[in-house]
């Protein structure tokens, strides 16, 4: 693999992990968290619900675990790369 290759995916891979993480604390703080939607096409308000830790805790929840786990993988991803061993 190319070295340049490597460094832009572990850069994105930091950026995605921070941008998540703050999302997630963010979400802690202000007791409400963006649902993050899944589908580039999809422009419509259903896409971009907010959901409070008092009146939808299980979606707040999961929403935050879900970005949280993200945060983890893409931190993971930065330290380990695409790995491959020599052959």
């Amino acid at each position: 693999m190319s070295p340049a290759l490597d460094l832009g995916y572990r850069l994105v891979a930091g950026g995605m992990s921070v941008y998540c993480a703050r999302q997630a604390y963010y979400g802690l703080v202000e007791r409400k968290i963006q649902f993050v939607s899944d589908d580039w096409l999809d422009w419509s308000r259903w896409s971009s619900q907010m959901f409070d830790r008092d009146t939808m805790p299980v979606r707040y929840w999961m929403q935050l675990v879900g970005t949280a786990f993200t945060s983890l993988l893409c931190l993971v991803a930065v330290f380990i790369g695409w790995w491959q061993p020599n052959g």
